[in-house]
């Protein structure tokens, strides 16, 4: 038999796990990979090594090991990708004994959730929605962990601030708002795609709700209660209006950052936006500020100049 028969006959399987598993015990750097993948919900391999800051093939290594010990799953939905593009980094997900796994190790009680059955149901539009929202949080935490005139709040520790009312309702980082719609008021709840904070050596913060928008919804259409980026846009002006964001969160501020798939759409939906925010009402068009999905993978969340809905070059710091 050749070598490469040999290699063949060697190789697991993607997404079966192995009957027997390599040898594996668990080691700090991979509570601290599960972790990561608990945070983010889906995550794929270059993004934890970006994460933690070791070579692609050590963290596969791990993360092979980890699949074939149950820690964490592979979802299947990515076998799409497979037949054209072979060669994509693996996607990983919490596997329900990794979830055990950070309980025990947290001290916390152990989740009442399904991870596997959840991994099992995504779909690949799911998926890819998630990992369009990681590229960009992931960027974001990469570009701060240099620095030190800034640090990073994660949406847990923004939620474990809130008002106990909000901090344990069903959708904490919801937003409720009132939107005039043929002659009544229609109560529209809208959940950002994500939410973070930046924290500033004097004490001080900035909160920042993010909307990845795909290019799939439309800007705008003749019923605002079907859905529309502009039916989101009305919803954000209207929470801001109403102070929500103090009563609901405890804010006094906050922007809402929008990445989408190029700069055509980026300039319809800002002068959408122009047509809907009133001039006398504070931000107005400033609530909102927009890059394009290129912008974000050529330089990174801080670097980068966004546009203001009034086409104002601004920065997140």
């Amino acid at each position: 038999m050749d070598v490469a028969a040999i290699e063949k006959h060697a190789r697991r399987p993607r997404f079966r796990r192995a009957a027997k598993p390599p040898p594996f015990r668990v080691t700090e750097y991979d509570i601290t990979i599960i972790r990561h993948i608990a945070r983010h919900r889906f995550l794929r391999s270059t993004h934890i090594a970006a994460l933690v800051g070791r070579s692609l093939d050590r963290v596969n290594d791990r993360l092979l090991r980890l699949f074939h010990a149950g820690y964490v799953d592979r979802p299947r939905a990515q076998l799409d990708y497979y037949p054209t593009s072979g060669s994509a980094p693996m996607v990983y997900a919490l596997a329900d004994l990794g979830a055990h796994l950070l309980a025990e190790h947290e001290g916390s009680r152990k989740p009442d959730v399904e991870f596997g059955r959840k991994n099992r149901s995504a779909g690949r539009p799911f998926i890819d929605h998630q990992l369009e929202i990681v590229d960009f949080y992931v960027s974001l935490q990469c570009a701060i962990r240099s620095r030190t005139d800034v640090s990073l709040i994660h949406s847990e520790d923004i939620v474990a601030g809130f008002p106990e009312e909000t901090r344990t309702s069903r959708e904490p980082l919801s937003l409720r708002a009132s939107v005039a719609h043929q002659g009544t008021d229609a109560n529209i709840t809208i959940v950002p795609d994500l939410t973070f904070g930046l924290r500033f050596p004097d004490g001080s913060r900035r909160c920042f709700l993010v909307e990845i928008d795909r290019g799939t919804m439309p800007i705008t259409r003749s019923d605002v209660m079907q859905t529309s980026f502009e039916r989101k846009m009305r919803a954000y002006l209207a929470a801001y209006a109403a102070r929500q964001h103090d009563v609901q969160f405890g804010w006094k501020t906050f922007r809402v950052l929008t990445v989408t798939t190029d700069s055509h759409r980026m300039k319809a939906m800002m002068e959408n936006l122009r047509t809907l925010a009133v001039p006398a009402q504070p931000p107005g068009v400033s609530l909102f500020f927009f890059t394009t999905r290129d912008q974000v993978r050529q330089s990174n969340p801080l670097a980068l100049a966004w546009l203001d809905g009034g086409g104002r070059e601004v920065r997140l710091m």
